[in-house]
């Protein structure tokens, strides 16, 4: 099974994820990130582009990437990754069902004014980057990702108690 933990930058995703793999036995950390990380490093380059998700093999090689490691470990990966645009999460997800691979989709979610925050305090600077993908983040949000994922608003939640919430809803009571 794969735990896909959604949302924008400043949700908590990679602090929530590191909590939750301890609490679902038999569970790793995949960051598809590094996937675009290697496409990025190609060289001479891809064609340009502001985000490497737009790239189709990024999209190809993440589901590739998680059915062969759980073909190679069993158990359950736990993805933090940011995926905004509708067609590239139908695409993963159609790719990751066509391998029977079940996944539990998660949306990290918090109001603006609490993202804007935790990225100011993260660094000296705001980040640009992480700046721009709020609107993007509402508007999908708005259209089609809260419908297409189990929210977890993280307004007023810890890291630790999101991490519980995910936990307890992916793990068999026992």
């Amino acid at each position: 099974m794969i735990v896909w933990l959604n949302g924008t930058h400043g949700a908590g995703k990679t602090t929530t994820s590191r909590l939750v793999q301890p609490l679902i036995p038999g569970s790793r950390i995949f960051d598809a990130e590094k996937v675009g990380e290697t496409l990025m490093d190609i060289n001479p380059g891809l064609p340009g582009t502001d985000n490497f998700q737009h790239w189709p093999p990024w999209r190809q090689l993440v589901v590739d990437t998680a059915r062969r490691v759980l073909d190679y470990t069993g158990g359950v990966l736990v993805m933090p990754m940011t995926v905004l645009v509708e067609q590239y999460w139908r695409e993963i997800s159609a790719g990751l069902a066509h391998h029977a691979i079940p996944v539990r989709h998660f949306v990290l979610h918090a109001d603006q004014d609490t993202l804007r925050a935790r990225i100011a305090a993260e660094h000296p600077v705001p980040s640009p980057f992480r700046l721009q993908y709020l609107e993007p983040y509402a508007e999908a949000a708005r259209t089609w990702l809260h419908s297409a994922a189990e929210v977890v608003d993280t307004t007023h939640l810890t890291p630790a108690q999101a991490a519980m919430r995910i936990a307890a809803a992916v793990t068999p009571a026992g």
